[in-house]
């Protein structure tokens, strides 16, 4: 997997956490920005939903092709591989929104429900012939195109996070698919386990001792579910972890530090900004700016 590229969010002027992409723009911008082929897979540092308004077609997430049509709705979360067929025919739109998007205008109880946006190991990415994606384009881009700007990225992310909510209640009335039962359930406990003990270690080896397997097998596991290494899936959630309480809370950056389990402000330093390129101290001064 280390030749999938990583792409990180990245828009016309004026967006820095959501878009809304007419699907026949995305080759357009292709045309402008070579270096980058949504026909490859690559993994996707944001969220993204995409909505099929006419025509048919094939779109890949996690190595897997998925057949869409008008009505359609895949959803690919932060982290998940994708790619686009070739010459596709169908219409629609791309959504795209970041974490720190989700951090700041959802509320959680809501995050906890919409289960692709944190677990979407655990769910099917597509939704069949959702019958309200065109209220949600319409109301959308109609706040959009409103002269009345005040609160409007409020708005904005209540009409998703509303429509998030929705398209989870109908995605729950299609059975899930069977996977691996074993792997899944051995994933669900390192989940669990990572939550429950991150502040205390972010070692591979403790949480496989914890789970009395391998760290290979532990590694095996985690790839066959999120296509990524067990580490990788632990520092990950501790970085969640960190912008959830610099979003929430007024905690200062050792408190912060010291509440996800780093003795040193400098370890902590390092350690985030090798995962986002951001130090803390940055990343708050985008958020309280």
């Amino acid at each position: 997997m280390n030749n999938i590229p990583n792409i990180s969010f990245k828009s016309k002027e004026g967006f820095t956490d959501i878009e809304f992409i007419p699907l026949d723009e995305i080759m357009t911008r292709v045309e402008k920005n070579p270096d980058h082929d949504p026909q490859k897979p690559h993994r996707i540092s944001f969220f993204a939903l995409l909505m099929v308004t006419d025509g048919s077609g094939i779109h890949q997430i996690d190595l897997k092709n998925y057949e869409i049509k008008k009505g359609s709705v895949l959803k690919i979360a932060k982290g998940q591989v994708h790619a686009f067929q070739k010459n596709f025919q169908y219409r629609g739109y791309l959504v795209v929104f970041t974490e720190d998007f989700v951090l700041k205008y959802f509320s959680k109880s809501s995050i906890d429900f919409i289960s692709h946006l944190y677990n979407y190991h655990i769910s099917e990415p597509l939704v069949k012939n959702s019958t309200f994606n065109h209220f949600f384009l319409e109301q959308v881009t109609k706040e959009l195109k409103s002269e009345e700007t005040y609160a409007q990225k409020e708005i904005v992310a209540k009409i998703l996070e509303l429509y998030l909510l929705r398209l989870e209640r109908y995605a729950h009335k299609e059975p899930l698919k069977k996977l691996n039962r074993k792997h899944q359930t051995l994933f669900i406990k390192f989940k669990d386990l990572v939550k429950k003990n991150y502040t205390k270690t972010r070692n591979v080896k403790d949480y496989a001792d914890l789970l009395h397997i391998s760290s290979k097998h532990l590694n095996q596991i985690v790839r066959a579910v999120t296509l990524n290494t067990a580490k990788h899936f632990i520092d990950q959630y501790v970085v969640l972890e960190i912008k959830r309480i610099i979003f929430s809370s007024r905690s200062s950056l050792k408190e912060v530090a010291y509440q996800n389990g780093f003795d040193e402000v400098t370890n902590f330093t390092k350690f985030f900004k090798r995962n986002t390129g951001l130090s803390p101290k940055e990343f708050k001064s985008t958020v309280q700016g």
